[in-house]
């Protein structure tokens, strides 16, 4: 091989390496933004015909510089309590996991950040509002906020319908 030719390879494999890492590199203070404690107020409904119910949540996120574990509860007075977890790897801007809190086994999540939310679809564990897709984000608010919002369609109207969106504080 011409060595002109192996030296432009090795430079843009390098550059390549470099720039993957430093995608990589770019989450950590995104994730690290996301860690403690969290409280806040939200609404859920249990299917999308359901009525909505008002509740009140509270979380614990984990971080590292590539993965993100957030765990709490959401009750309504005597009507819902719920545990509800997620738990996700990035590599790059790619994040993937698993989620627990419709009550019908671990969902799989994957999807990407932009800016900062991260947007991703749901695989659940068995069918919900008639099919086992449905979308989630993660949404960092300013430098104390966060928003949890799940949307699924309705298997009547086609339409998008919000099942849940929670606004969270650092607490």
């Amino acid at each position: 091989m011409n060595r002109y030719v192996t030296q432009s390879l090795s430079i843009a494999t390098t550059a390549l390496a470099l720039l993957s890492g430093i995608a990589h590199a770019d989450e950590a203070p995104f994730l690290k933004s996301l860690a403690g404690s969290w409280s806040g107020q939200g609404t859920v409904k249990v299917r999308v015909n359901a009525p909505t119910i008002n509740v009140t949540c509270r979380f614990t996120s984990d971080t590292t510089a590539a993965s993100l574990s957030l765990g709490g509860k959401c009750t309504s007075l005597a009507i819902f309590s719920r545990a509800i977890s997620a738990d996700l790897e990035a590599n790059g801007p790619t994040y993937s996991g698993s989620y627990v809190g419709a009550g019908t086994g671990t969902a799989g999540l994957s999807g990407k950040r932009a800016g900062d939310t991260i947007n991703l679809g749901i695989t659940w564990a068995k069918d919900v509002n008639g099919d086992r897709k449905a979308q989630m984000t993660i949404e960092k608010i300013g430098a104390s906020g966060m928003r949890l919002t799940t949307i699924d369609t309705d298997p009547k109207t086609g339409k998008p319908v919000v099942t849940s969106r929670i606004d969270l504080r650092r607490s």
